[in-house]
């Protein structure tokens, strides 16, 4: 059975650009839609599905960044960056508003092809229906189970490695204690089992402080008595 086509936005002020880029991708398989400018792409978005967006990052009005950024909190669409700026502190820029990948013009459009075809290798097939929900929100903070990202409305909040762990294991399986011994072998803490668990109490008040409004009485990262802590998503 053949794939269907993937379909993908491009976004770029340059008509020239997108004339061209839109010929290009489609001579390789794919169905493309362009928009001049974030106001279009963002119009095209409320009524159709897309698989990918190509987007450039300096265009009159709303920028690239400013647009990856908002559509990350609240869609999982990837999204490749272009820009003419190639500087570190620029992709970081694009990283941190939530794009997959980023490409400094000029470019060549095979290596355009390689990347697009990268990013969709590693999105996961579209089910109609998935059995349980990407991103679990917690008041005004939200956690992107793929991403393994926690938000804070539109700011990325800074998670540990230790944290980061945490959210993976409280994420699989929301609603449902986790003993804190099970919490100390999976994050293989060594030591005195009794320090073990206090380590572990530390993480969760830290934690405590990146989800909760009121640490000190916790609605999402809740204690269990005598069966461990539990995640409890809205």
């Amino acid at each position: 059975m053949t794939e269907p086509q993937a379909h993908l936005l491009v976004v770029d002020d340059d008509e020239r650009i997108r004339g061209l880029l839109q010929k290009f991708l489609m001579r390789n398989g794919f169905l493309v839609t362009v928009a001049r400018d974030s106001a279009q792409a963002r119009r095209l978005l409320a009524g159709l599905e897309f698989d990918m967006i190509v987007l450039d990052v300096m265009m009159p009005g709303e920028d690239g960044i400013s647009l990856t950024r908002e559509l990350r909190a609240k869609n999982a669409v990837p999204i490749l960056l272009l820009t003419a700026r190639g500087e570190t502190q620029n992709r970081i820029e694009g990283f941190e508003a939530g794009a997959d990948d980023y490409l400094a013009k000029p470019f060549e459009p095979k290596e355009l092809l390689l990347r697009i075809n990268a990013i969709l290798r590693r999105v996961p097939q579209a089910q109609p229906a998935p059995p349980a929900p990407k991103v679990l929100h917690m008041g005004a903070v939200r956690y992107d189970m793929d991403r393994g990202e926690l938000w804070r409305g539109p700011d990325l909040v800074r998670l540990t490695a230790t944290e980061s762990a945490l959210m993976r294991l409280f994420a699989a399986q929301p609603g449902q204690p986790i003993p804190r011994e099970r919490l100390v072998g999976d994050l293989g803490r060594g030591g005195e089992e009794g320090a073990q668990e206090r380590a572990v109490d530390v993480q969760i008040t830290r934690l405590r402080r990146k989800i909760e409004d009121d640490p000190r009485q916790p609605r999402y990262l809740q204690t269990v008595r005598g069966e461990g802590y539990m995640l409890q998503p809205d």
